[in-house]
Formats: C-alpha cells, sequence, structure tokens
C-alpha cells in the first residue's frame, strides 16, 4: 500500500458482539476484515489500498459499472455475513476512513443514531414484498384509418362506415375502462395488504414502486414494501402474505428476505461528514 492507510468500513456492531470469524470474510482485498472496537460500538472493516480507494481514486471506482458492481456485491457479502449472526447497522456504499483513527471518530460522533438505529432492529430481520400487476387489456380492432389532407377517415376494415366507427369507439372506451378498473383494483389490494402486513410488523417502508428496467417484469409495481419483522414473529408474518390463488385475477405477489434491515437502518448510517474521514 501507499500513503496512509485507509479503512474501508463496511458495517457497525455493539461493542463485543459475537461476530463471525473476520479472518473467514474476505472483503474486497480477499485478506480478511478486522474489528475497531470503541469499547461501546464496533465497526467491521478493512485495510484498504489508498492508490484504489483515496480520495482521487474513488470517485473514479464509483463511475466504473463493473467496479462499482464488484464493490456493491462485497459490501453486502460482508454485511450479511456479520448479520447472519449479530445485529448490525450497514453503512453506505464506499464509506472510508483514514486510518483506526478515522474508524473512532466515525463511531463516537454517529454513536447516538448507530446505538439507536441497533437497538430499533435488535431480534428482527427485514422482508420485503412486492405486488404486481398485469395490463393484459385486449387491444382494440384496427382502428379507422387516420385523416389525410383531402381524404376522410375510412372506417375499420370490413366495416360500413359511421357504425363501424361507433363500435369501433365503444370498444376502445371499454378497454379504457376495463384497465381503470384494474388499476383501482390492484391499488385497493395493494393499500389492503400494505396494512395487513404492516400490523404484523414492527417497522415497514413503502419504497417508490420499481421500473421496468429494474424490475425484469413487465407488470406493473403497485407495491414495494419493506417490513421490520421480529424473527419470533416470522412465521405469523408470511402467515398473513397471501397465497398466489388468493389473489384477485392478474395479480401476483412477490417475497424476499430475510435480509439484514438495511431499509431501517439507512438514516443511522448516513455519515454527514462525508466519505471520507
Amino acid at each position: 500500500m501507499s500513503g496512509p492507510q485507509l479503512f474501508y468500513v463496511y458495517t457497525v456492531v455493539e461493542s463485543g458482539a459475537a461476530t463471525p470469524d473476520t479472518r473467514e470474510i474476505g472483503g474486497l482485498s480477499g485478506s480478511g476484515v478486522t474489528v475497531v472496537d470503541d469499547g461501546v460500538l464496533a465497526a467491521v472493516a478493512e485495510p484498504v489500498d489508498p492508490a484504489e480507494y483515496g480520495e482521487t481514486a474513488l470517485p473514479r471506482r464509483l463511475e466504473d459499472l463493473d467496479r462499482l458492481t464488484h464493490l456493491a456485491r462485497t459490501h453486502h457479502q460482508v454485511v450479511a455475513a456479520v448479520g447472519g449472526s449479530v445485529t448490525t447497522v450497514p453503512l453506505r456504499l464506499a464509506t472510508v476512513c483514514r486510518g483506526e483513527e478515522g474508524v473512532l471518530r466515525l463511531l463516537a460522533e454517529g454513536r447516538e443514531r448507530l446505538s439507536h438505529a441497533l437497538a430499533r432492529v435488535a431480534g428482527a430481520e427485514e422482508w420485503g414484498v412486492k405486488l404486481y400487476s398485469a395490463d393484459s387489456a385486449p387491444a382494440a380492432t384496427t382502428a379507422p384509418a387516420p385523416d389525410r389532407p383531402g381524404t376522410a377517415a375510412g372506417p375499420p376494415e370490413g366495416g360500413t362506415g359511421a357504425g363501424s366507427g361507433r363500435d369501433y369507439l365503444r370498444r376502445r372506451l371499454g378497454d379504457r375502462r376495463r384497465r381503470e378498473e384494474r388499476a383501482g383494483l390492484a391499488a385497493a389490494t395493494a393499500e389492503q395488504l400494505h396494512r395487513q402486513l404492516a400490523a404484523r410488523a414492527s417497522g415497514s417502508v413503502l419504497h417508490a414502486p420499481q421500473q421496468a428496467q429494474l424490475s425484469g417484469s413487465p407488470d406493473t409495481n403497485v407495491l414495494n414494501a419493506a417490513y421490520l419483522v421480529p424473527r419470533d414473529a416470522r412465521q405469523a408474518f408470511l402467515d398473513t402474505v397471501p397465497g398466489p390463488a388468493d389473489l384477485p385475477s392478474g395479480l401476483r405477489r412477490e417475497i424476499t428476505g430475510p435480509w439484514v434491515p438495511y431499509s431501517f437502518t439507512q438514516a443511522a448510517a448516513d455519515d454527514p461528514h462525508g466519505q471520507e474521514r
């Protein structure tokens, strides 16, 4: 390594928490992570090369999609390895400190919010529930030919004039009405499902609906929620999620988890003083 030592900080636990063997958690360098403990809180961190993670190099790394993907995947793997056995608050991606002193400053300055977050998520896990609506309205039959200068709009192919044009418009209006009814039913189902699940959880977060590019689904995402569920209430929560046959036609749900509760520790994990300390 060159320059002053830097530490990449993954996540925070209570001081003395029984974390898994850090030598078996590869981290970014593959040489294992370490624990920096201030007597109240402890950070799971890893020494990294300033040439790769310093103030000048880190922004370039974050702009490179392949390197960013590797960083995000490794960050999650370390957090998941720690969170599988102890309560933890994941820090945001690319939190870098100057030496152990910088890590200790991060813990000291964030002690109140980090301790509060640890207490909030103790004994709980995050579950994600999504609800999708399929937009499968049948397309209207061939539309009348568009107007062109000097010509009149014709009826649908095989039609007989004004009557066929009115039939076409009625079909279009009927299709639109059915789409609106399905959208209303999907929204009402999503609202009811969220209320039921939130009642079984100790916390809930409504995320913005995912666009098709992110979800990988052609269906419309009408519910994208995270729930903080005590581990001893897991089964009661999962039993509240309706089965596929219990949902109205055209709706489907997706359940993911359990996860380290990222959605319920994000605010505490944000460092108001910037990425590198």
